[in-house]
């Protein structure tokens, strides 16, 4: 069975249904980001502080505690599993685009990897490996870029022209 550029073969409801989930994903993926601002700044540091707390800093403006083994558990557990639902429903949503098949396989196998670095890299933090912050800020980096690019290029060769 012939995968690439089936996309572009597909009814229109099913083309609209797939647009709609994937800029509800999106929607949801990218509030998803907003939190992590919100929360933890986007610097190392950032993300030290809240796995790990900030009792010991004079200046800080917002005291955060370090997390505790229960929430961390939680934290990692929860993330795994969702991030993995919504990197393998898109995965096979690239599997049918049009695209070079290196590119295509590495837009759908890079995001497992980055969500074990990012989420096994953050609970490594928590149990005291510091230097964990900038490998989960890199492979945070990377799955953000991956699912970026790949929505983009199936919205995009949902309607192109045959």
């Amino acid at each position: 069975m012939q995968l690439n550029g089936l996309i572009q073969t597909l009814p229109k409801e099913i083309k609209l249904l797939i647009a709609a989930f994937i800029i509800v994903l999106s929607i949801g993926f990218y509030t998803g980001l907003l939190f992590v601002e919100e929360t933890s700044s986007t610097s190392p540091n950032g993300i030290e502080e809240q796995y790990l707390g900030n009792e010991t800093d004079e200046d800080t403006m917002v005291m955060k505690f370090k997390k505790s083994e229960k929430e961390m558990l939680s934290l990692v557990h929860n993330h795994v599993l969702s991030m993995s639902i919504i990197f393998f429903l898109v995965g096979l949503l690239l599997s049918i685009v049009k695209l070079n098949k290196t590119l295509k396989l590495f837009l759908m196998i890079e995001p497992f990897v980055s969500v074990i670095l990012t989420f096994g890299g953050i609970y490594l933090l928590w149990t005291g490996l510091l230097w964990m912050k900038y490998v989960v800020m890199f492979s945070g980096i990377a799955m953000v870029l991956t699912f970026t690019v790949s929505t983009i290029i199936i919205l995009s060769q949902l309607f192109a022209k045959k």
